[in-house]
């Protein structure tokens, strides 16, 4: 960072500190998300935002080999108590927090203290297999479903108590927890997001709440942002949620299914062609490098051994490497969209949950579509109906361990996200294959369900 960034990143925190101080916000958390999918945190009080946008904020490197219970592993480029990075807010997405009247919010990037791209930073990573496929001739916009189970804020790990007996999407769900939901739907909207929907889902206790998609760095940055407003008008409300992959053993999980498209200009390149489903050539070469990828992608997407108990086949969870259109047993399904609604076609992965890091997921999907173009990949013929009750052979890892074999396997999601950020993310895959080796689902549900 040269001396003119840094005087430019100064004077636009002074103004923006400014009207923070004005609602009276007294502090900024300054978020990013570790190889564990956790969410870390460094604060600053307003006044001292200026100084962070500038010199940015100490932080250690180890966090990036940190697993769920906040052990540590290490790695070849990553690991132990030497060196120091510097975070640096992403002013544009400063965000005054409306369940959290006097804080505000921003993520980070991540550089050393001379200044250069800590080599690590997911989120940097993100914005790196954006740019590739910009330079492609192409956007990508991209967007995650949110799911949680919200229990009261006093139940016990033995005996999880639900605020509401409705059923799978059901209105009494939506009666009982009403004014809960309205009030999160005033936060999220008071921040300017774009809901799209909110609805109950199928588990008990479960919703659901999807935002308009934005860049693949953004759409991340806002899976960050509506998972901790949900958090903290829960908290108003005595509640409290769990992202989880799996609450209850043998329940039904929490998703964080990833959407998808492709555009040139105000063209969708996922309708219009003489591909499948009305695809272009470009769509269908970029999803068959997806769908291709997704052994590898679950190391990324579904990251902890919580995952594997959610990907189970007949549960809408996309256990199955296979596609189909408006197929929610598959784990790629494509979207037609209806005829005229322009954006209304896109593709949806659902074999990913929000153990993920999402910076992780945009960069990793983005680099496996952009293999498939360089491949000149086909998609497959697709698959109607239930792969399980159709004998489907290619079944999905069952395992994090099997994952991570495809992921290690991986020249091109290696090549895309460098050998630090790899290798840092296969150590910590290992080290919570071995921390769990042998747990039960019980066991496992209960270790994980307090840490997304």
């Amino acid at each position: 960072m040269d001396t003119e960034h840094r005087a430019q990143a100064r004077a636009r925190a002074r103004e923006e500190a400014g009207r923070l101080a004005a609602q009276g916000i007294v502090g900024a958390a300054l978020t990013w998300v570790d190889n564990a999918g956790l969410t870390r945190v460094k604060a600053v009080p307003t006044a001292r935002l200026e100084h962070a946008a500038e010199w940015g904020v100490g932080m250690s490197p180890v966090f990036d080999v940190y697993l769920v219970d906040d052990s540590m592993t290490t790695s070849r480029h990553v690991g132990g108590p030497d060196g120091d990075l510097r975070l640096f807010p992403d002013l544009d997405r400063l965000t005054p927090l409306a369940a959290q009247p006097r804080w505000a919010w921003a993520p980070v990037d991540r550089y050393d203290v001379s200044g250069r791209e800590h080599p690590v930073c997911q989120r940097r990573f993100a914005h790196r297999m954006a740019e590739r496929a910009r330079e492609r001739g192409f956007d990508v916009l991209m967007g995650f479903e949110t799911e949680w189970v919200v229990t009261t804020a006093d139940a016990p790990e033995s005996a999880l108590r639900y605020p509401t007996a409705g059923p799978a999407y059901g209105m009494t769900r939506l009666v009982d927890l009403s004014d809960y939901l309205a009030d999160l739907l005033d936060a999220l909207q008071a921040q300017g997001l774009e809901v799209r929907q909110l609805h109950p889902e199928y588990a008990a206790g479960q919703f659901e709440v999807s935002v308009a998609p934005a860049d693949p760095v953004g759409a991340a940055d806002l899976a960050v942002l509506v998972r901790q407003t949900i958090r903290g008008v829960s908290a108003q409300h005595g509640l409290e949620p769990s992202f989880a992959p799996a609450v209850t053993p043998g329940a039904v999980g929490n998703g964080g299914h990833l959407h998808l498209s492709l555009w040139q200009g105000d063209r969708d390149l996922c309708r219009g062609g003489d591909g499948p489903c009305g695809m272009t050539a470009t769509s269908e070469a970029f999803l068959a490098g997806v769908l291709r990828a997704l052994p590898a992608l679950l190391a990324v997407g579904a990251p902890s051994p919580a995952s594997y108990l959610r990907l189970e086949p007949s549960r809408w969870a996309g256990a199955y490497q296979c596609w189909g259109p408006e197929n929610r047993e598959a784990a790629l399904r494509f979207v037609t969209g209806a005829p005229g609604d322009p954006g209304g076609a896109n593709a949806e992965v659902k074999c990913f949950d929000q153990a993920a890091n999402p910076y992780l997921v945009t960069g990793a999907v983005i680099a496996a579509g952009l293999a498939g173009l360089d491949a000149g990949l086909s998609l497959p013929p697709p698959v109607a109906g239930d792969p399980a009750r159709q004998g489907h052979e290619r079944r999905l890892p069952t395992s994090l361990s099997a994952a991570l074999e495809h992921f290690e396997a991986s020249d091109t999601l290696r090549e895309a996200l460098g050998d630090p950020l790899f290798e840092s993310v296969a150590a910590v895959r290992r080290a919570e294959s071995e921390l769990f080796q042998g747990a039960s689902a019980q066991d496992i549900t209960a270790a994980t369900r307090r840490r997304y």
